[in-house]
């Protein structure tokens, strides 16, 4: 297994795919998240910390043994903060909140993350977002409101917590993957690999501590952790990481808004309808999220 020196040559620069194709692929990942909720509710057995380690350590061991690279130098520190922010934290939290709160309400904490970014980008990355995009960020949260409040919905104290510091975490995930890229010679799958790893790692004796592992796991639970673990966690993050490397982290923060978005269309998939108001928020926050890939109208955004 390889391991890669702190500053070797950068290789050659690859020709620069339009952005059109990276914002697609990019978004592929937080629209897979958005099944999570169904998931979770509908096949998996409760357990947040099981959930979670089963969804991070084998696509994280099975991603080290496809690059054989390992981190070297600071990316060994580097690696475990964004794998215990990104993975070892975030994991649980969401899946807490989405066994605690109904799916709009988990949904709608979640929507908030662009807010969160514009706020912890002024901090570390010293990048002022434009009142364009913290515009058409309120808006988004709006929107997503709209799709997935009701009058049903109950606000569990826990639930909102862990939704809330499950947000958090991400936000400062992305920011900081932001200001600490790539180190030479580290695709994003290798980066997504050490992330889940040492998240997965971070999770292990936590579960086997406090939750151990459920009774019974039944073909659809098994389903549903490898949905989760494959293309909602080594393909989507691998994706996700190469987006925040393309993209300004203003433009990349609001396509989480399609998670709500696409929870809310697998929720019609199983029965559910849209009420009026519930389409206006899902053409508002369409509009936010693809508003917030373009520079403002008046200048030139981040």
């Amino acid at each position: 297994m390889q391991t890669l020196t702190e500053r070797s040559p950068a290789p050659p620069r690859a020709p620069r795919a339009p952005r059109a194709a990276t914002v697609a692929l990019t978004a592929l990942a937080p629209a897979s998240w958005g099944t999570t909720y169904a998931v979770t509710t509908e096949l998996l057995p409760p357990g947040p910390l099981f959930a979670g380690l089963m969804r991070a350590l084998p696509a994280g061991l099975l991603a080290l043994a496809l690059t054989r690279v390992l981190p070297r130098g600071d990316w060994w520190w580097k690696a475990a903060v964004l794998g215990a922010l990104n993975i070892g934290a975030f994991f649980p939290l969401l899946f807490l909140a989405a066994e605690r709160l109904p799916g709009g309400v988990a949904a709608t904490l979640g929507a908030t993350q662009p807010l969160l970014v514009a706020g912890l980008g002024i901090a570390v990355l010293h990048d002022r977002p434009t009142f364009w995009r913290l515009s058409w960020a309120v808006i988004g949260v709006a929107g997503v409101g709209l799709v997935v409040l009701g009058p049903e919905a109950r606000l569990d104290p826990v639930g909102v917590l862990a939704g809330l510091g499950g947000t958090a975490v991400m936000a400062a995930g992305v920011v900081l993957t932001k200001r600490w890229g790539r180190p030479a010679g580290a695709g994003p799958l290798t980066l997504a690999g050490w992330q889940l790893a040492f998240g997965g790692l971070l999770l292990l004796p936590l579960t086997l501590a406090l939750e151990g592992v459920p009774e019974r796991i039944d073909a659809g639970a098994a389903a549903g952790y490898l949905w989760l673990g494959t293309m909602g966690g080594l393909i989507a993050y691998t994706l996700w990481f190469r987006g925040i490397g393309k993209l300004p982290v203003g433009a990349t923060a609001p396509l989480v808004l399609l998670s709500p978005l696409v929870a809310a269309v697998v929720g019609l998939a199983l029965g559910e309808s849209l009420s009026v108001p519930q389409i206006l928020g899902f053409v508002l926050a369409l509009a936010a999220l693809l508003a917030a890939q373009f520079n403002s109208p008046k200048g030139r955004t981040r």
